[in-house]
């Protein structure tokens, strides 16, 4: 019976289908990037607090009542979302905008005091967390000063590792809770050292998840 004739014949013949074996293997790897938008063409969506800045746990409270010095005091919010003060004990602060808050430590305090004037300000900003992942010398968590740039997370994250591509930075972002899978945002790490496009300026949120491909 004879034998089925090959389909490569002649070392021409099968260094093309080996090309082709491996342009089938790259083909993944070139569409694995998955769906992202480049830092300068991405929207900045507001956050709440952009509007009216929500008091959170760790945050470092002034509150002064006029005419009153020693009740003014510099409160740390607990984890538990309040703040001790006199004669009012807890007060709950955390989800208040500092102005609400001093209104109603104005109507707690009209039992003690005639006519109370209470001011609310942010002293210190509760630091935020930035997730690190991928090809950096320190993954995991890092404390950063609010409003911190992707520069200094990166500068926290030490240096990248041999296999960084420093084209394929993402910053993983939940623009909205009700979305199943997060923004992808891609920057490169000559954009941001060169200070090119929005790169350098581009300043994190607390939740965010930065990745070195």
């Amino acid at each position: 019976m004879p034998s089925r004739p090959s389909r490569f014949r002649g070392p021409g013949a099968l260094s093309r289908a080996l090309a082709c074996a491996g342009l089938l293997l790259l083909a993944p790897a070139c569409s694995g990037l998955g769906k992202y938008t480049w830092v300068n063409e991405y929207q900045e969506k507001p956050t709440e607090s952009d509007a009216a800045y929500q008091i959170v746990p760790g945050d470092v409270l002034n509150v002064r009542v006029w005419g009153q010095e020693a009740m003014t005091t510099r409160a740390k919010v607990r984890e538990d979302g309040r703040i001790s003060l006199t004669f009012l004990d807890d007060v709950e602060a955390s989800g208040h905008s500092p102005a609400l808050l001093a209104q109603q430590i104005q109507t707690r305090l009209k039992d003690f005091i005639n006519h109370p004037v209470v001011t609310v300000s942010l002293e210190e900003a509760r630091p935020m967390s930035v997730t690190m992942l991928g090809e950096v010398a320190n993954v995991g968590a890092h404390v950063l000063d609010p409003g911190a740039t992707l520069l200094q997370a990166l500068g926290a994250a030490g240096s990248f590792t041999d296999y960084a591509h420093r084209d394929r930075i993402f910053v993983l972002r939940r623009d909205d809770p009700k979305a199943e899978e997060p923004t992808r945002i891609r920057v490169k790490y000559e954009d941001i050292i060169r200070g090119e496009g929005r790169a350098a300026a581009f300043r994190l949120r607390p939740g965010d998840v930065v990745v070195v491909e």
